[in-house]
């Protein structure tokens, strides 16, 4: 049987280039974000990676997602980290410790807490790890410290420190929580609080450690309210980037204006996620006939949708899917739809394909071609980087995905209760 090893052009070319900056730009609060296969990346994958492996990633963090004063000018570069097998898929340069010990952390929207890989970690594949030892601002929170309360599966070790034990897709962590001095771009983050890894297993977690920007008491977002007020932006680079063109925007301050805007919601069975109402998906000029259902927002049993950086093709509920799928089909003239790996909706050659428009709440979101098509480099195939959701528990939730995401800045603005999109290149 034939097989295809296909090359995502819009995920995983690596450029190579003898001047590449991979050092911090001179702005005094941006964050550099790049892929994990860029050349900046010590993580970089030796081989490209297939879209089967990558729909395996992305079923793994489903099904993680189911178990779950005025700042300064502060944008914190990202950057593309895809051989971090469990997709949080982008990375930034965190420094952690005094003196600081440098440190590339996934970014997460949907998780809460921080974790890093310490030294002596058992089970850790990466060759840096965090050594509080080092660090003259570490110390070990206690089992009755209130954060300890906040933790994910907190409990009490036989020093009377706080343990906590957590999945993450695949893999199993076992962690004691530390405080230390948190410092992005220019910003020194005093009292950090975060998981020091002691214990992993499984290869789903990010090699040097996680940033969770959700809605928990433990994210970055909470821990920083006072600087940041609750407010954030970030720009994702195409997966092929090759260095850190992407940003994290912390803190009000030169956030976009003119940017249009839908409602948060809250949903109390999943209350880290970022949801928000959409009420309808247009091809070309039609609105797609979904059941009502298929799009409800549903605190009772966490149906809704969701944006998450950390998924990477845009999962629809089974109906919703197959509804826009078909109508996809219609649509594109004198061609037959083929399928490859887990994408049913591929064509070979120069094909006029039809637009495709989210309609949220207060705001439509029409996805550029590089938004929304995967391209091979086998056969000049092109496929609908869509797929449905899982018949798990993430069956009722539709997740607006990293690589409908790319080139757009997505602003979190948490005391407005809104999430904000414009178009914006950062590639």
């Amino acid at each position: 049987m034939r097989s295809h090893l296909l090359i995502l052009l819009t995920s995983f070319l690596i450029l190579k280039s003898e001047s590449l900056n991979c050092n911090e730009n001179s702005h005094s609060s941006d964050l550099r974000v790049f892929h994990i296969n860029s050349p900046c990346s010590p993580f970089k994958h030796p081989n490209y990676v297939s879209w089967e492996d990558t729909l395996l990633q992305d079923k793994a963090r489903l099904q993680y997602l189911s178990s779950l004063a005025v700042a300064k000018k502060s944008a914190v570069p990202i950057a593309s980290g895809r051989a971090i097998v469990q997709s949080p898929t982008y990375i930034v340069r965190a420094n952690i410790g005094t003196p600081a010990q440098p440190m590339l952390v996934a970014l997460d929207t949907s998780n809460d807490a921080a974790w890093i890989p310490c030294s002596g970690c058992v089970g850790s594949s990466s060759s840096v790890l965090f050594d509080p030892s080092k660090s003259n601002s570490s110390r070990t929170l206690q089992c009755d410290a209130p954060q300890c309360k906040q933790a994910p599966n907190p409990s009490c070790t036989v020093s009377k420190s706080c343990g906590l034990n957590m999945t993450y897709g695949g893999s199993t962590i076992e962690a004691y929580l530390t405080q230390d001095t948190l410092t992005l771009a220019n910003d020194v983050i005093p009292n950090y609080t975060f998981g020091c890894i002691n214990k992993a297993s499984g290869t789903s977690f990010p090699a040097q450690g996680l940033m969770g920007l959700g809605r928990g008491p433990l994210s970055l977002i909470s821990q920083t309210q006072s600087l940041y007020m609750s407010t954030f932006s970030y720009c994702l680079p195409n997966s092929k980037s090759n260095n850190f063109s992407g940003s994290l925007r912390l803190g009000p301050k030169n956030q976009p204006i003119r940017i249009k805007t839908t409602p948060l919601l809250k949903n109390p069975r999943r209350s880290s996620l970022y949801y928000v109402n959409l009420v309808g998906i247009r091809v070309g000029n039609k609105i797609v006939d979904i059941p009502t259902s298929a799009l409800a927002f549903d605190p009772a049993t966490g149906a809704g949708t969701v944006f998450d950086s950390g998924t990477v093709y845009t999962r629809l509920v089974e109906p919703a899917y197959v509804a826009v799928r078909n109508e996809f089909r219609r649509r594109v003239k004198n061609a037959n739809a083929t399928s490859l790996g887990g994408f049913d909706t591929c064509y070979s050659g120069s094909v006029v394909f039809p637009s495709v428009t989210f309609m949220f709440a207060g705001m439509n979101v029409t996805l550029p071609p590089d938004n929304l098509f995967i391209h091979s480099s086998a056969g000049n195939l092109s496929c609908l980087a869509m797929a449905p959701a899982p018949m798990n528990v993430n069956s009722v939730l539709n997740v607006i995905a990293s690589m409908q995401q790319q080139n757009h800045r997505v602003l979190i603005d948490l005391p407005n209760s809104r999430l904000g999109i414009s178009r914006e290149t950062c590639t």
